[in-house]
């Protein structure tokens, strides 16, 4: 299946060869090395872009400094006016760009637009925030003192995203950084570059429009070899937003670590779902089929594991199985694909890898697991989705493969269930399915679940912008998007106010000269 988009690419503004550096308002020159993107569903190449050279890279940090001095001043709630408009804008490109990250990314038409609609809910949420700032006035223990505590702006935000996610997982970070008086730099992935251009070209007619200093919004697509450890590294990035590997997520956090800057790092997952004997089996399957093959087990919180009682497994199987041979596999922008292709041909040598290694250690593959061949796979990154049979200690179900294997598990009480479910590195989604509220309050309670994320009786996939987003354990800590996320992009001041004519000490103290 061919697919014409150029009328879209039209719209967004991608041209044949586009420059990955802009200050929000100015494209610059780059001297970086050309890369081009074809897409995963069927090879056809879309653009290409001039990737930035380590000084156009520090022209965007001397830039971004700048006008950090001047948007830090702007009232909050006109700094959330500017995110609200930038909401408008992103809904007038919803489709063209939802098409841009299905077809570039790989995932179907209807994750891309969901995806951008992200992007929308979270400017919504930011535009709210701008007039909730909130600190605290607490009472002091000296006469005629006055606490609070108040947050202000902590400079520049280095986002780094990964590109299963090539534009929502910026928009969190971006949305919230900007009314907090934050300037941002993105730093996307380099299998995604269009979507982080496009995006660019459809804020900038905002930023333009309301006098936006240059330099608050920046994009810097460069190659992580030359730039990963300098951008890591750099004192002028007080906080680093990292999505990606547990593995590069370690040396994340040990180079921003080592110069005492903050990071927020979203890392793997390896997330469950406990079908209890109390489920309805109808939602958990609609659950675990989404949450498995969704974005081709390309998420951060795909259903890695389902952990299924004894009394309802066969059955449960019985039903997967059924699901499973009736995917449709396909082009990304056909509207009949449920599964499409995986990024590239590296995720597909991950995925046969991963399943060699279950077979190996022993578990059984039930359905799937092969790379499609033929006219309509001549890509080469399609993949059959596989369930195995396994138990949770193999090696490779310890582990987090960016592809769609699902692992069966069974268990036979509620405490074993727990025990498996929290027994791995990794602590980023989870759920349970059950109608039985002691099961599902003992989930939710300080003896359950270990992760970040908690669900009852919807799958571990698709959190809503409302709520924090983020792990714990190996999925790296820190938080990003709805609830108090905010928070972790500004600094935190403690103010103490005298208005009387004494100088009492706090605890008492007697200290006279």
């Amino acid at each position: 299946m061919k697919i014409d988009i150029s009328k879209e690419l039209k719209e967004i503004g991608i041209k044949e060869l586009n420059s990955g550096v802009c200050t929000g308002t100015v494209w610059k020159e780059t001297s970086g090395k050309v890369i081009e993107s074809f897409s995963p569903s069927d090879g056809e190449k879309i653009a290409a872009v001039q990737q930035a050279g380590l000084e156009n890279y520090r022209e965007v940090i001397e830039t971004a400094k700048e006008a950090f001095k001047s948007w830090r001043i702007w009232p909050a709630p006109k700094r959330g006016e500017i995110v609200r408009q930038i909401g408008l804008e992103l809904r007038k490109y919803k489709e063209p760009l939802g098409k841009l990250v299905s077809y570039e990314m790989g995932k179907i038409y209807q994750e891309g637009l969901g995806e951008v609609q992200e992007m929308i809910d979270i400017c919504d949420f930011a535009v709210g925030q701008s007039r909730q700032l909130y600190g605290f006035t607490m009472h002091s223990e000296r006469p005629k003192h006055r606490m609070y505590d108040q947050y202000h702006p902590l400079g520049i935000v280095g986002v780094v995203s990964a590109f299963n996610f090539p534009v929502a997982v910026w928009s969190w970070n971006a949305m919230l950084a900007l009314v907090c008086g934050d300037v941002v730099v993105w730093k996307p992935s380099s299998k995604v570059y269009l979507c982080a251009v496009a995006v660019h070209q459809i804020v900038a007619k905002v930023l333009k429009e309301n006098d936006v200093p240059e330099g608050v919004l920046n994009l810097v697509a460069a190659d992580s070899n030359m730039l990963g450890d300098e951008l890591f590294s750099d004192k002028n990035i007080p906080l680093v937003s990292f999505t990606g590997s547990t593995r590069i997520g370690k040396k994340v956090g040990r180079l921003v670590g080592e110069r005492l800057g903050k990071s927020i790092l979203e890392l793997g997952g390896n997330n469950a779902i406990i079908i209890t004997p109390n489920a309805d089996l109808e939602m958990a399957l609609r659950a675990v089929v989404f949450g498995a093959v969704g974005t081709c087990g390309q998420r951060c919180t795909s259903t890695r594991r389902i952990i299924v009682h004894d009394s309802v497994y066969d059955q449960f199987k019985q039903k997967l199985l059924s699901v499973y041979e009736q995917l449709p596999i396909g082009h990304a922008l056909d509207p009949k694909t449920l599964v499409g292709p995986l990024v590239d041909k590296w995720a597909v040598q991950d995925f046969v890898n991963a399943i060699e290694k279950v077979k190996a250690e022993g578990g059984k593959i039930i359905t799937g697991g092969k790379v499609l061949e033929g006219e309509k796979y001549k890509t080469g990154t399609y993949v059959s989705p596989c369930i195995a049979e396994v138990e949770n200690r193999f090696e490779i179900v310890q582990e987090e493969t960016f592809a769609p294997i699902l692992y069966m598990i069974r268990f036979s009480d509620l405490d074993e269930a727990i025990r498996l479910h929290n027994d791995v590195p990794q602590g980023l989604s989870s759920a349970m399915f059950s109608t039985n509220m002691l099961e599902t309050e003992k989930f939710l309670s300080h003896e359950g679940s270990d992760c970040g994320i908690a669900n009852i009786n919807i799958g571990t996939s698709g959190a809503e912008i409302g709520g924090a987003f983020g792990g714990e354990k190996e999925t790296g800590g820190g938080r990003e998007s709805g609830s108090d996320a905010w928070k972790a992009y500004m600094r935190r001041q403690t103010n103490t106010i005298n208005f009387g004519t004494e100088l009492p000490l706090a605890q008492g103290i007697e200290f006279r000269v």
